[in-house]
């Protein structure tokens, strides 16, 4: 339905599981395809871990997804997808992928080291059916631009979105906004930094947004001279409401 209403016609669709038995193939291996994209369920449990010890189609290039956790089997699946040259995949995952730690952390170590990720993209929350979670897209490519070799765009696009009463939208301004700094590639003050794979594996290849993208803080700082000011003004104006409740209750009989 979604490929008839944004008018592709020419496709192939196959109802099938994916990890444990996928659909398309070039010859004896995986099928591979120019543009790589998928939306799959987030930190899928019973995902088909007890086949992929011996994938025959090599996915777990860069090592075993944990049990109770498929995300990087679709990510090391989507990979294994792309076209040798052309090939680049797009995929949206849950916040933790970008920071769990042991099995994920390692292939993610792994995956950092064959330098495919172009640009990590934080976006708002509750934007998808069934999870009011926010979500990330991690955008890969197998043959990066020569000035975007050994870096990645991190993108922090958390407030572009419309608020909806049962869900947040994205509009096409907001479309426009995350591809236009997806596109510049350069640093944008509390939205965007290109991060070198150096200084990801300095942080654990640790990709949470907020270590790299400071947000924007509105507060106004205030210097100690005028907090202890603020603070005297507060405790004046106690003391004299505390004095003026002692005066009420006396008047009324209920406090000698």
């Amino acid at each position: 339905m979604n490929l008839f209403l944004h008018g592709a016609s020419d496709f192939q669709v196959v109802r099938g599981d994916t990890l444990r038995s996928p659909a398309f193939f070039s010859g004896d291996n995986l099928a591979t395809f120019d543009c790589v994209i998928a939306n799959p369920p987030f930190s899928l449990e019973k995902w088909g871990d007890e086949v992929w010890a011996s994938d025959p189609y090599g996915r777990n290039f860069a090592g075993m997804p944990p049990g109770k956790s498929g995300d990087y089997a679709w990510v090391q699946h989507m990979i294994k997808s792309m076209a040798p040259k052309t090939g680049r995949m797009a995929v949206v995952l849950p916040h933790g992928a970008l920071f769990r730690m042991g099995k994920e952390g390692e292939i993610r170590e792994k995956i950092l080291g064959m330098d495919l990720l172009e640009a990590v993209i934080g976006l708002g929350p509750n934007l998808f059916y069934g999870t009011g979670l926010a979500a990330c897209i991690l955008v890969f490519r197998q043959r990066k631009a020569k000035d975007r070799k050994n870096k990645v765009l991190i993108l922090d696009a958390s407030k572009e979105f419309k608020t909806g009463q049962a869900q947040n939208e994205l509009l096409p301004e907001h479309v426009e906004h995350i591809h236009h700094w997806y596109r510049d590639y350069k640093d944008v003050e509390s939205v965007a930094r290109v991060v070198t794979v150096d200084e990801i594996a300095a942080n654990d290849h640790n990709l949470n947004i907020p270590r790299y993208v400071e947000p924007k803080n509105d507060q106004v700082v205030l210097t100690v001279d005028a907090a202890m000011r603020q603070l005297r003004t507060s405790a004046t104006a106690a003391f004299a409401a505390e004095e003026k409740l002692v005066g009420i209750l006396k008047r009324e009989g209920l406090l000698n």
